[in-house]
């Protein structure tokens, strides 16, 4: 077994993210949407003209995220 913080570190790296992960295969995906999320979700809501609907759980505002961030050009690589 390798005790080295580094080495622990670097392993971590190599683990899928949450992140990469479908929103649908989540385990808590059926829970109520995070405050983070939530506050996100507004404002692009906002920036895009679009309903705010306060009652997403999880997995739906994570994917109304992705549309709105498309719609809006935020977190796009320029």
């Amino acid at each position: 077994m390798n005790n080295d913080p580094k080495q622990a570190s670097n392993d971590a790296q190599d683990l899928p993210s949450n992140v990469q992960k479908n929103p649908d295969d989540w385990t808590t995906g059926h829970e109520t949407m995070t405050g983070a999320q939530a506050s996100y979700l507004k404002r692009l809501c906002e920036e895009a003209n679009e309903p705010f609907d306060p009652n997403l759980d999880k997995a739906e505002a994570s994917k109304r995220i992705d549309a709105l961030q498309h719609a809006t050009g935020r977190g796009e690589n320029h």
